[in-house]
């Protein structure tokens, strides 16, 4: 099978770690050959969704430290993605509207008979916070909203809450506001920009110095270990990229209760590889843009993160 995956430049990947090149590796172990192409690479001629790809070989033995893990294969052509066996949309984020152009040229190659995972129309549609309110069971209290009297309340209400952007990664632009907080009305001010950005907000989980879990769903069923990001001593975010430290640990059985819904919920809509954010009992994210956290669990488990999806692939294609 041809591989394309739609990503980030190669050279800005940190290979070692990175999911997408796991899932890479996977493949390649089994037969499957690659191409890559950006996300500027798409476009639509004559109705038709067509991609300027590179096909590309992994180097064998390549320090994954360096930048020549790969090499070309040959030259950029040009092709309908109908042509390739799958379509990896595994572009990070920003989620902006060079993104949502994207999905929806990806959403139209479909029609003309692609397969693209994850599906071009359940990224679009499950915004990777907002998303948890379609399981409020599984959520602790939140709010969205850029009614500063609304959070004012909200946050009288539970007297210490985190709030966040909607559109921020990696930890950016969290707040923790506890009972007596002097800057509240200068914070809910910057974040909502004066009452014209809508902002989430939620009680505040104190299990999160027991780690942000990243629990991985692959092929509507979940990798057995979850990654909890620990917070750095006096941080309130577990994002790695925010200073966390990533401890692989089994699933408990709330987290495999959580999965067991969520799950087959988003298979069905061909959400192949989904990243939900866990803290103590509560789901707090549902990442499906481009979920991470392959390598820290192979490498801490042995298990073999990235041949489950190269499987699960493998059959959503068949």
């Amino acid at each position: 099978m041809h591989v394309l995956f739609v990503i980030d430049p190669l050279p800005r990947l940190k290979a070692y770690k990175d999911s997408s090149v796991a899932m890479m590796r996977a493949l390649v172990a089994r037969g499957h050959t690659l191409s890559v192409a950006l996300q500027g690479d798409l476009f639509i001629d004559d109705g038709v969704v067509q991609v300027r790809a590179t096909p590309i070989e992994l180097v064998e033995g390549a320090d994954l430290h360096g930048h020549d893990w790969w090499r070309d294969t040959g030259a950029a052509q040009d092709a309908p993605l109908s042509q390739y066996g799958a379509v990896l949309m595994r572009k990070d984020p920003p989620f902006d509207m060079e993104y949502v152009y994207s999905t929806h040229m990806l959403e139209y190659a479909q029609a003309q008979g692609a397969k693209v995972f994850n599906d071009a129309a359940a990224i679009r549609n499950h915004p990777e916070k907002l998303a948890i309110t379609e399981f409020s069971e599984l959520a602790a209290p939140t709010l969205v909203t850029r009614d500063m009297a609304r959070l004012k309340a909200f946050h009288a209400r539970h007297q210490d809450v985190i709030v966040k952007p909607l559109d921020g990664m990696g930890g950016t632009g969290i707040f923790r506001l506890q009972a007596v907080e002097p800057n509240l009305n200068a914070i809910l001010e910057t974040l909502t920009d004066d009452g014209a950005r809508t902002i989430m907000a939620q009680r505040y989980i104190p299990e999160i110095v027991q780690g942000d879990k990243r629990i991985l769903l692959i092929g509507g069923e979940a990798v057995p270990y979850a990654l909890a990001r620990i917070p750095l001593a006096g941080e309130t975010r577990g994002n790695l990229a925010a200073g966390g430290r990533g401890v692989a640990q089994p699933l408990s059985e709330r987290d495999r209760e959580i999965a067991a819904i969520v799950a087959p919920r988003l298979a069905e809509r061909g959400l192949l590889v989904v990243g939900l954010d866990v803290i103590g009992d509560y789901v707090t994210e549902v990442n499906v843009t481009s979920p991470t956290c392959f390598v820290e669990i192979a490498e801490q488990t042995g298990f073999d993160v990235a041949g489950m999806f190269a499987t699960a692939l493998e059959r959503a294609t068949a």
